[in-house]
């Protein structure tokens, strides 16, 4: 299937960074060919413009064994993988890098190196990971948060990982992105903690504690991607068969939903963290090349529209 996939919903988001200033990039331990590949074929599309931190000479002798020409690209070199992490995050201290891009190292490394206490990326809000997915059976990019950081979110935790999808969503093109709070049913029940915290973040929504997009829930899943499935339940909602986002009650449920479109779907995924002082892009062993290049597009976009006025971006927070 993926020899036939087309892609062009990550075409469209590759063409909107057309033009744009491609984003200065620390790529962390690039130790493998995919990462060291997917690094060498963004720079020039001007996806981003890499800083590679890594071991010098293992990346220089991996890129010889597969004919690869570094080039001119910037080099920090470190002697092994948790160096490498420490360094790129203190080349977004220092304002050398915009932007992380996860190379060969386990993402828990990497994030615990995002997350120290007073020298790691932390801001006021929560980091969550959002994953841009292309669909060959949904008419527009899907949104799945959070499969990749926040376990077990609380209530707290779910408002700024839609804060951060909403976010995204419209540096990306969507104006007014219709959030979709997953669970099993589409009640409130004492008895399925994930429909209390649905209703709640519609309520924060409703007060302008977080703003910029359209929540409902809880929904199934059914219903939140599929009109006549929300119709036959009587579910009368601008949200419901149309979700830009799903925000999902906890990883596991979130990690399998996206897992099961990519490999039962044909889907594929791109990924970003968001709620750092930087975007960051965790590339997963599995990702084909061109989810990679559009990790690095939505990357770019993010980074690009946070440069941008809230008047002229239409932004409401």
């Amino acid at each position: 299937m993926s020899g036939t996939r087309k892609h062009e919903k990550y075409d469209a988001l590759i063409g909107r960074c057309e033009g744009l200033a491609p984003v200065r990039t620390a790529v962390v331990h690039p130790c493998d060919e995919m990462s060291l590949r997917a690094t060498l074929e963004a720079a020039p599309m001007r996806l981003i413009q890499p800083i590679i931190v890594g071991p010098g000479e293992r990346i220089r002798a991996l890129a010889a064994s597969l004919g690869i020409d570094l080039g001119r690209i910037d080099f920090v070199v470190t002697p092994h993988s948790h160096a490498s992490a420490e360094k790129a995050v203190e080349l977004v201290r220092s304002r050398q890098a915009d932007a992380l891009m996860k190379g060969s190292l386990h993402t828990d490394e990497l994030m615990a190196a995002v997350t120290q206490p007073d020298v790691g990326l932390r801001t006021e809000r929560r980091m969550s990971h959002i994953f841009v997915m292309d669909l060959p059976l949904y008419p527009k990019p899907l949104f799945i948060t959070d499969a990749a950081v926040n376990i077990f979110p609380c209530l707290e935790d779910k408002a700024d990982i839609a804060r951060n999808a909403i976010d995204l969503a419209r540096a990306l093109g969507v104006p007014t992105p219709k959030v979709a709070i997953l669970s099993a049913i589409e009640t409130v029940t004492s008895r399925i903690p994930s429909t209390i915290d649905a209703a709640a973040l519609c309520k924060m929504a409703d007060r302008g504690q977080i703003e910029g997009g359209l929540l409902d829930g809880p929904l199934g899943f059914d219903n939140a991607i599929n009109r006549e499935a929300a119709a036959v339940k009587h579910i009368a909602s601008d949200v419901a068969g149309d979700a830009d986002i799903l925000l999902v009650p906890d990883l596991e449920a979130g990690n399998m939903l996206a897992k099961s479109l990519t490999f039962f779907a044909g889907a594929d995924a791109a990924g970003v963290v968001l709620g750092a002082r930087v975007p960051i892009m965790l590339t997963s062993r599995a990702d084909s090349m061109r989810a990679r290049m559009a990790s690095c597009a939505v990357a770019m976009l993010y980074a690009n529209a946070r440069l941008v006025p809230a008047d002229v971006l239409g932004s409401d927070r």
